[in-house]
């Protein structure tokens, strides 16, 4: 399929997420699917922002930022929330600096190994990652299994989006263009992050779903979105394994228990082991999966590939693979590791046409400091339901009076 991309650069494996989008289509039948294209999906949301491409600073708020380190490594850290920073004293020993000065954070980067880094990083809860790690997971893993249910292909399937940001959403929103019902849950405290920092694309990838708001802090209420779950047929969630049981939710016995059940799990590093509790975000995922490293080798100039990778790349990973399950009618838990899932995709890349990856990283290396591939923003196909606007319809028992 052509590139809808109207400028330079190219956005390094945008064919390999077109390549999955084309057997999404062909195994969903959608029209709409059929319709889009991996450099669309991966670079609306910088081009919609304005992004550019900024080099070791990630496009758009520049939450990431790739430092050099004492060893001679280079090390991602992704801030993007007060609470991160306020953690900086102890991934640097208890060093005394200002945490609001990247410049002061960038010099005590530089006074640490790299793998001290990552490994106390990860211990705090930060997302970090370094230029030269392998992920520790594979992609995509079947965590548990449970009944088969045969379905008739009468009725829409349903689908439960618990999760937020873009890789879980994007794979919601794709499910829905191939035909499903699908129902984003958001903690009423807590909503979705980028429906307040990014509404055009919180818009186009969660346009057409019903909204409803649910308080975690509530057993009742967690007991009905449960029941809830039980009559669906895919779940998606991006909650590391505390979390989730924090939520009251023991998504295991839930799939050995409903016949046909696909849950979905996103992760930044996967969901077993010591790597499930590790946060990850798109742009230092892409960093774990070897991909600046490649922009080096192939350009000379380290820096961040596209605009949070991993989340694109990951979403349709997850869409794929949820709609395989579906069909199969095998109820199964899938867990997929966005710094894996880039990995695999830079892997096959490589094969498939390694001459035009190397030239679109050295395009793309050119390119720093100049605006964000542009994309034609898609037309809205559906409204965005307003927060918590159908809860009553979907779990009337908590519906206020």
């Amino acid at each position: 399929m052509p590139s809808k991309v109207s400028s330079n650069p190219s956005i390094p494996l945008a064919r390999w997420a077109d390549r999955q989008l084309h057997k999404l289509a062909d195994e969903t039948g959608s029209a709409r699917i059929a319709g889009l294209d991996g450099a669309t999906l991966m670079g609306e949301r910088g081009s919609a922002n304005g992004y550019t491409i900024n080099g070791k600073v990630s496009a758009g708020i520049g939450g990431s930022r790739l430092m050099p380190t004492r060893d001679g490594g280079w090390f991602a850290l992704t801030l993007l929330r007060p609470e991160d920073r306020e953690l900086l004293p102890a991934l640097f020993l208890g060093a005394e600096l200002d945490v609001n000065d990247n410049e002061a954070i960038a010099r005590a980067v530089a006074q640490h190994d790299c793998e001290d880094l990552v490994r106390r990083g990860r211990d705090l809860g930060l997302p970090v990652a370094s230029a030269d790690e392998i992920p520790q997971s594979g992609p995509v893993q079947v965590l548990a299994r449970g009944p088969t249910r045969r379905r008739d292909g009468s009725r829409r399937p349903l689908v439960i989006d618990m999760s937020a940001i873009w890789a879980g959403p994007l794979a919601g929103h794709l499910l829905w263009l191939a035909g499903a019902e699908v129902v984003k849950v958001e903690s009423l405290t807590r909503p979705d992050l980028i429906r307040r920092d990014d509404p055009a694309t919180f818009d186009m990838i969660n346009q057409g779903k019903a909204n409803i708001a649910v308080d975690f802090a509530s057993d009742t209420e967690k007991a009905q979105l449960i029941e809830l779950i039980r009559r669906a047929d895919f779940v998606i969630e991006s909650s590391r394994p505390r979390a989730l049981r924090h939520l009251g939710i023991d998504a295991q016995a839930l799939v050995g228990e409903i016949p046909g059940l696909v849950w979905l799990t996103v992760t930044g590093h996967g969901a077993t082991g010591e790597a499930a509790n590790w946060t990850g975000v798109g742009n230092d995922c892409g960093v774990a999966a070897g991909l600046s490293r490649a922009l080096a080798d192939a350009s000379g100039e380290i820096g961040y590939v596209g605009d949070a990778i991993s989340d694109p790349l990951t979403g349709i990973t997850a869409a794929l693979e949820g709609w395989r399950a579906f069909r199969s009618g095998e109820a199964r838990r899938i867990s997929f590791a966005m710094s894996a899932i880039t990995a695999l995709a830079l892997r096959e890349e490589r094969e498939h046409d390694p001459e035009l990856l190397e030239a679109e990283l050295r395009s793309w290396g050119a390119a720093m400091g100049t605006p964000f591939p542009k994309v034609p923003r898609r037309p809205m196909l559906a409204e965005v339901h307003a927060f918590g606007a159908d809860t009553a319809r979907y779990l009337p028992a908590i519906a206020p009076c």
